[in-house]
């Protein structure tokens, strides 16, 4: 029981957002909607980049996937 207070995640991918490479350009999107009073159309280019970032991201992770065995 003394374990219980340590809570890990149960996948890799559900990290905190905060461990993110993305993290960066996520509150850069987050700050620019607070500038311009939450018109999405200002922030189109941040939104972007942090799109591209999460897409390079997700396919860094299902190449690390690929090249584990299951039976390792």
């Amino acid at each position: 029981m003394a374990n219980s207070k340590i809570q890990t995640a149960a996948y890799p991918s559900a990290a905190r957002l905060a461990d993110s490479d993305c993290y960066p350009q996520y509150t850069a999107s987050l700050k620019c909607l607070e500038q311009f009073n939450s018109d999405k159309s200002k922030c189109q280019e941040h939104f972007d980049v942090y799109k591209e970032c999460k897409k390079k991201e997700r396919e860094a992770r299902l190449e690390r996937n690929r090249s584990r065995s299951l039976f390792s």
